[in-house]
């Protein structure tokens, strides 16, 4: 679940990170409100969970009342890249002598957590990955020893941070790191966190992701997730109970298991398509499930075939056929779907399925050969 700015700025305060006064607004005149409470000038900035707010005019500089409420009124049911501006944050404008970049995750790879820092803050890290990669110091902790301050501070003089912030970073990367572990995030990141004249530091902004699975711990988390925005896809499949994630590719994906599901999208990247979205259709394939997925892919007009990866386990196959075939009686299908069915009774399953086979029903004997055949089709081609 990511959170919106001004959550994740709640969310740090709990640990303790230092931010700049402010508050959320939903019309204008509680902008100016929050305005006039935490003192000009201050800044205005769009509650879009999407980059370059800065560079389409969501974020502004207010001096006085009339400026506050303009700009409130400009930002405000403002489109930035699809996303809908309900509400804004208003914070006292900070003095910066310096930014930075801070930031912990998981390195599935390494099993350990991940510390990225960097002097260069303020502008994509994705950037400064790409242009000067050397500018982002990558250092792995121990989920068993946790991080220490000597060991923050350490990381903040290789990352090149001045020496009058170094205490100020480390500190926060202590706390950082605090946030990401005990608020059960999958990802916490400062860009900026700044040095001010004064040689305070604090964090100017505030992205984190919190894990999905640790919900049950933090019932809290329901103020949040009252925010989210969801696509339709994405708002039906939750209605169906299905485990979905809208991507923008050209190629519908159903299959059973997170694992499969997502090396079946390895699987068509492979063969030089893209993933429309990821569904998991969990433990069950039965006709009621597939009914959901197939509707839920029909909602996106971008999908030009459909790719059903299913591996029968303690569910046979030939169940999961039987599921398949009343799901087409119930749906009208939009594009062609290309079947691949393998594990329990996968030749019974396959013969159960052959009398439907057509030009919009094709079954595949392998991932492989199913996902070139899901792929072909999805751009334009003809199989037989």
């Amino acid at each position: 679940m990511d959170l919106f700015e001004y959550q994740g700025k709640q969310f740090f305060a709990q640990y303790g990170i230092a931010t700049s006064p402010g508050g959320v607004a939903d019309t204008v005149d509680d902008a100016v409100a929050v305005a006039e409470t935490v003192g000009y000038p201050a800044v205005i900035k769009a509650q879009v969970q999407v980059g370059g707010r800065g560079k389409a005019g969501g974020i502004k500089i207010v001096n006085n009342s009339d400026e506050a409420k303009s700009q409130a009124g400009n930002i405000l049911g403002m489109d930035i890249k699809g996303h809908l501006v309900k509400r804004v944050w208003v914070e006292h404008a900070s003095d910066i002598e310096k930014e930075y970049y801070a930031s912990f995750t998981l390195d599935r790879a390494a099993k350990m957590h991940l510390a990225m820092v960097s002097a260069k803050g303020g502008v994509e890290i994705e950037e400064v990955a790409v242009t000067d990669p050397q500018a982002i110091v990558r250092h792995h902790v121990n989920p068993l020893d946790g991080i220490t301050l000597t060991e923050a501070r350490n990381i903040a003089i290789q990352a090149g941070i001045d020496e009058p912030a170094i205490e100020g970073v480390g500190e926060i990367l202590v706390k950082l790191y605090n946030a990401f572990v005990k608020g059960d995030a999958d990802l916490v990141e400062i860009n900026p966190l700044i040095l001010t004249p004064a040689h305070k530091v604090h964090a100017l902004d505030a992205k984190v992701t919190l894990d999905d699975a640790a919900a049950f711990r933090h019932p809290e988390w329901e103020d949040y997730r009252a925010t989210q925005e969801y696509d339709g896809r994405e708002k039906l499949a939750k209605e169906r109970g299905l485990n979905y994630i809208g991507l923008d590719g050209n190629v519908g994906i159903i299959a059973n298991g997170a694992g499969l599901a997502m090396s079946t999208l390895d699987v068509v990247n492979q063969v030089g398509g893209q993933a429309a979205n990821f569904l998991d259709l969990g433990g069950g394939a039965d006709a009621n499930t597939m009914t959901s997925a197939l509707e839920v892919i029909n909602t996106d007009h971008n999908v030009n075939s459909v790719l059903v990866n299913v591996f029968g386990g303690i569910t046979r196959c030939d169940l999961i056929a039987h599921g398949i075939i009343e799901a087409l009686s119930r749906v009208e299908l939009k594009a062609p779907l290309v079947i691949r069915l393998d594990g329990t009774n996968a030749q019974e399953a396959r013969e159960i399925i052959e009398p439907y086979v057509s030009d919009k029903l094709i079954i595949r004997p392998t991932m492989l050969d199913a996902a070139r055949t899901a792929v072909n089709l999805a751009n334009g081609g003809v199989e037989k």
